[in-house]
């Protein structure tokens, strides 16, 4: 359901959100989340043009999350770099289809289902899980 650009924003979010006030260098990010380096920059680009990251030019620079892991949601994260698309209308263009068919209104649901889901889960709580396992990313990578 999640594009690999929507994956890949989230693994660059949930390491940053780790990294309070330290900022990652692009290349430090694609290494510890597998991300390709040039795939990385516009997912990087995608996030700060929706305020979720800034740019830190210069010496010691790198991106950082632009507001605290409390405020962020995976729903942020997904719509900033590949936003779920809900269906509004006939997919096939049909003019005898003037509301969703029962087909199309079912998988719109889902799509809303999941946004809802999305929205309801900040990078905080992802950090204060029990789990061992770091969300999406490769900690001894670092």
């Amino acid at each position: 359901m999640l594009s690999k650009t929507a994956e890949y924003a989230l693994r660059a979010a949930v390491w940053l959100a780790q990294q309070p006030g330290e900022p990652a260098s692009a290349d430090q990010l694609a290494e510890v989340t597998k991300v390709p380096r040039r795939y990385l920059h516009k997912v990087l680009q995608d996030l700060a043009r929706a305020a979720l990251v800034r740019s830190q030019p210069g010496p010691g620079g790198g991106y950082c999350l632009a507001r605290p892991p409390e405020k962020v949601t995976i729903l942020d994260v997904v719509s900033a770099t590949a936003p779920l698309e809900r269906i509004k209308h006939c997919p096939l263009g049909l003019p005898t289809h003037t509301r969703l068919c029962p087909l199309h209104k079912e998988l719109d649901r889902v799509y809303a289902s999941a946004e809802e889901a999305f929205g309801r889960v900040t990078l905080a709580q992802l950090m204060r899980s029990s789990s061992k396992i770091v969300p999406l990313c490769d900690v001894g990578s670092a």
